[in-house]
């Protein structure tokens, strides 16, 4: 038996949204839903889904529009967090997975921040990988360099080398196999060539960024939070989420969790069993705790 299945919902503008589901969809535990970065797919949480599926758990991961399996859109415009929110919302209660514990890296984070000032009743839980109110500029400055101008490789084994120059300085110790892995997630063989998963146009969203244009930090949202468990996971070599960050984070929120990733970046795999192990205790204790008792 397959371990996801391929689940597609139409958004709020006629568009066809991918999720990936693992696990018993009639479980009575709570939902899980995963969101990715900005270029990133559904597929980044397969092992750390099938692992929480096996504990009995609906795992559901988002493939945002123009990303994965969803459906690219005509205007590049709409890859915009308020549409992508509205995206979150139209899976959530179409796949009747609500409240959720949300899992989301990066962007996928950002959405989760947003969802608690918009939607709070949705939320269960949520786990900030890699992601906080304060984004730092150089990890920006980084995504904007590659984003939508990676080389076509002429394999994967190529892309997998491509991957390691330009990420070896953030994940040192990945291997061989992890780098291939990554590859496949990154392209896709479309019978005449490789193709990038993601829509290339994505990177338009980042034109009008620079060290001048940094976005504000967004405390508001992330205190939105407050009625619900948090765990924030940190890559220790990220450049996108500092450790200052995390400190003020927790500042403000005495019982968030958090963990801190060794030898790994933006953002960390959330694949080794250590972390998955980590990660299925902080989603047990959101079930057992009192709405607005964290």
């Amino acid at each position: 038996m397959a371990s996801s299945r391929d689940l597609f919902v139409t958004a709020q503008d006629g568009l066809s949204v991918h999720v990936l589901e693992f696990g018993s969809r009639v479980s009575a535990r709570t939902p899980i839903m995963c969101l990715p970065g900005f270029s990133r797919t559904a597929e980044d949480f397969r092992t750390l889904a099938e692992a929480l599926a096996r504990e009995g758990r609906r795992v559901l991961a988002l493939d945002s529009r123009g990303r994965g399996s969803s459906q690219f859109d005509t205007d590049p415009k709409n890859y915009s967090l308020a549409v992508e929110l509205a995206d979150l919302i139209s899976v959530l209660t179409a796949l009747e997975a609500m409240p959720a514990i949300l899992i989301g890296s990066s962007r996928g984070g950002l959405l989760a921040m947003l969802l608690a000032v918009q939607r709070p009743t949705m939320l269960a839980g949520v786990i900030l990988n890699d992601i906080g109110p304060v984004i730092e500029t150089t990890g920006l400055l980084r995504i904007k360099g590659y984003l939508g101008k990676l080389p076509s490789p002429r394999s994967f084994a190529e892309g997998a080398a491509i991957l390691r120059k330009l990420s070896e300085d953030q994940f040192p110790t990945l291997t061989e196999a992890d780098w291939l892995t990554a590859a496949r997630r990154t392209w896709r063989h479309d019978g005449t060539g490789f193709a990038l998963t993601y829509d290339p146009r994505l990177a338009e969203a980042f034109a009008a960024f620079s060290p001048d244009a940094a976005p504000p930090p967004i405390w508001a949202q992330f205190d939105a939070l407050a009625h619900v468990p948090v765990m924030v996971v940190r890559g220790a070599n990220s450049d996108i989420l500092s450790a200052q960050t995390v400190a003020a984070m927790r500042e403000r929120r005495g019982s968030m969790e958090s963990l801190e990733v060794p030898d790994q970046g933006h953002t960390p795999l959330l694949a080794e069993p250590e972390v998955i192990a980590r990660i299925a205790a902080f989603v047990a204790s959101c079930e057992h705790q009192p709405a607005g008792g964290h």
